[in-house]
């Protein structure tokens, strides 16, 4: 060994034990040492904090090479994937404060060999979204540098066995190399750069649901001062996406809509989506979509059959009528809202089911009271025919209010002679109860005035807010409600109905969902 080794290896020695017992002290040392010897063998290293791989990559009392040369310069975070620290409490997007540098682990592979490697190292490779895995060597064109993830391969000895063998048979060597790389705020996910931007312990964001180009957001009270930040980096981050748009107040009952503010993008709020197979067009700041209830949707229409008869009572823009006529089921849809009438009388002919449907603009309670009971008159010889397969459904999705509506239907055919086939109704509800099924039941069996234990199923649809839970009661309208007539005994004896609300008086989290 000559005399320049020896020296050498003794300062690797002396390095190890002032990093064992003084790190603070170390660090400053070990920095210094390691950027020159690092800056001298390979220009591509960059290095980053002592401290880092001294915990990892001192073993059997020696300090490895990859040791010597990993610190961060003042420019790197040890948290790689971290925005940084400039950006916090911006709330006005700028995209050049989120550039740094950080440093990566590497092997330099021969080209011609580097497929064959690169499947050995799927545990260990680098993983980031956005960030090549493989890059050009730019001292050597026959090389390639394969990153890996730093959270795994902090020096040689991190790799496993048989990627050591694969990494052998290609005489590849396992001298870890830093790689600097340059981040940009295109390489950040929008979570991240949101994390860095608020104050730090504070939700990020309550989430956002996706209508065709359309995001729309419920943003929280501390979130607002960045609401246009958020926007723009939420449609930065979404492709497809050019409009960003924000609840500003409770949803309108009547109507089943809510005022919004934009965001980020143009304000172009006609937008189409496609839900099920099915597309439906609307203007999302004049009517009511939830794509959280696709599923629910498609659950309702896999139990009609061709020939059924379907009743949308609050039919919005069609997501359980179009599909029903698709199914070849006769489909009487009604919407109080004019605008939501219009885009489903639009969704009908898009759709080409337009002579399927029968479509209404007018209040629940009358829409049952008259075109429902009148059809249903109609089809009484049919419904009472031994050979009748056809089943009826009446859907009222308005969760904030539809049990109120369920009085409706006492007595509602009391001039009809009684028929086998009676009406099945699918209830949408919210409740806080810590019993929500029997909430539910309950409050329809009030407007009901019979017991529907045991004949009817209660379906959670999804939870809305925390103990809030929206339901779908669905259950036969019994023959003693329907057919009764007014004056029936025992009618007077039992107790009243609760007091109806006036739309009006709902509030913001009984609106529908």
């Amino acid at each position: 060994m000559t005399e320049a080794e020896n020296l050498k290896a003794w300062n690797k020695l002396v390095l190890m034990i002032l990093l064992f017992f003084t790190k603070s002290w170390a660090n400053t040392v070990l920095s210094a040492s390691a950027k020159k010897l690092a800056t001298e063998q390979h220009p591509q290293i960059t290095p980053i904090q002592p401290a880092y791989f001294s915990r990892h990559c001192i073993s059997r009392g020696v300090i490895t090479e990859a040791a010597m040369m990993s610190a961060h310069n003042s420019e790197e975070d040890i948290n790689l994937y971290t925005p940084p620290i400039a950006v916090r409490g911006i709330t006005v997007l700028n995209r050049d404060l989120f550039r740094k540098h950080v440093a990566l682990p590497a092997l330099k592979v021969k080209k011609d060999v580097v497929n064959k490697v690169m499947k050995s190292l799927k545990n260990s490779a680098l993983k980031r979204p956005g960030l090549k895995r493989v890059i050009e060597d730019s001292e050597d064109e026959t090389y390639r540098l394969v990153l890996l993830d730093p959270c795994k391969i902090l020096c040689s000895e991190s790799f496993e066995f048989s990627e050591k063998a694969v990494l052998k048979e290609y005489n590849v060597d396992l001298q870890i190399h830093m790689y600097r790389l340059a981040m940009t705020y295109e390489h950040f996910k929008p979570e991240e750069i949101l994390k860095a931007v608020l104050p730090e312990g504070q939700d990020v964001t309550s989430g956002f649901s996706r209508v065709g180009h359309i995001v729309h957001m419920n943003l929280r009270h501390h979130q607002l001062p960045y609401k246009y930040l958020i926007g723009q980096v939420i449609m930065d981050k979404n492709p497809g996406v050019t409009l960003v748009v924000n609840k500003t107040n409770t949803i309108d009952n009547t109507y089943r809509n809510f005022q919004m503010e934009v965001l980020a993008g143009e304000g172009n709020m006609i937008t189409k989506v496609k839900e099920n197979n099915i597309t439906y067009e609307f203007d999302f700041s004049k009517v009511y979509w939830n794509p959280r209830l696709s599923t629910e949707h498609s659950r309702i229409v896999g139990l009609l059959h061709s020939a059924d008869l379907v009743y949308d009572v609050f039919a919005g823009v069609g997501p359980f009528a179009v599909p029903a006529a698709k199914k070849n089921c006769k489909v009487l849809a009604n919407d109080l809202n004019p605008e939501s009438f219009k885009w489903l009388v639009h969704n009908c002919k898009l759709n080409k089911i337009d002579k399927k449907v029968q479509a209404f603009n007018m209040d629940g309670r009358d829409f049952i009271l008259g075109p429902v009971k009148d059809d249903l008159v109609k089809q009484i010889d049919m419904l009472s025919s031994k050979e009748n397969k056809t089943s009826i459904h009446i859907v009222m999705n308005l969760p904030g209010l539809a049990i109120e509506f369920l009085d409706v239907f006492r007595q509602l055919l009391q001039e009809q002679n009684p028929v086998h086939a009676l009406p099945t109704v699918h209830c949408y509800s919210f409740s806080k109860s810590d019993e929500p099924a029997k909430d539910i039941q309950r409050r329809a069996e009030n407007f009901l005035r019979t017991s529907l234990e045991g004949r009817c199923s209660i379906h959670l649809v999804r939870n809305v807010a925390p103990n809030k839970e929206m339901m779908c009661l669905s259950f036969k309208v019994p023959a003693e409600v329907l057919y009764r007539n007014h004056l029936a005994e025992g009618d007077n004896t039992e107790e009243p109905a609760p007091k109806r609300l006036r739309p009006d008086e709902i509030t913001a989290s009984e609106g529908p969902q």
